[in-house]
């Protein structure tokens, strides 16, 4: 059972660190989520300037608005956190999600969604089916469906 009040293994950096590489992300992680605050998941890894900036700059350009609408890629995110276990993500990705419209009904069906691929991937790897020819063709190929 995951604990809730875990003790990170390094400390949290806090808000008014002075190193301007921390304090400048910070200060976009603020004005692109629009809020004062500094969830503990930046704060953590701001003691690493070089990764608080790489993962924040590939958190905004991944999770930006695209061919999938944001709603979207918070549902897929809160998908691939409950099958990797990760309590944070699961979290702050779900409020994510819920500020961005969710309901109840959709998270339940989602749960429903994640479940039968966990199960169903787990099946298909234990036992090696093989894939299926008609199930190979990528975006560049044509005709064949199954």
């Amino acid at each position: 059972m995951p604990d809730h009040h875990a003790t990170p293994l390094v400390p949290l950096v806090a808000e008014d660190h002075p190193h301007p590489d921390v304090q400048s992300v910070f200060q976009d992680i603020r004005q692109t989520r629009n809020t004062p605050w500094i969830n503990n998941f930046w704060r953590v890894l701001a003691g690493h300037p070089a990764t608080l900036r790489r993962l924040w700059e590939s958190v905004k350009q991944v999770m930006a608005p695209g061919a999938l609408d944001p709603l979207t890629k918070e549902m897929l995110y809160v998908a691939v956190s409950v099958t990797n276990n990760c309590e944070y993500c699961i979290h702050s990705h779900l409020a994510a999600a819920k500020a961005k419209g969710m309901t109840e009904a959709q998270f339940h069906e989602l749960m429903a969604v994640v479940s039968l691929a966990n199960e169903t991937n787990r099946l298909a790897s234990g036992y090696r089916i093989p894939v299926d020819e008609a199930f190979r063709q990528g975006f560049n190929e044509t005709g064949r469906k199954p």
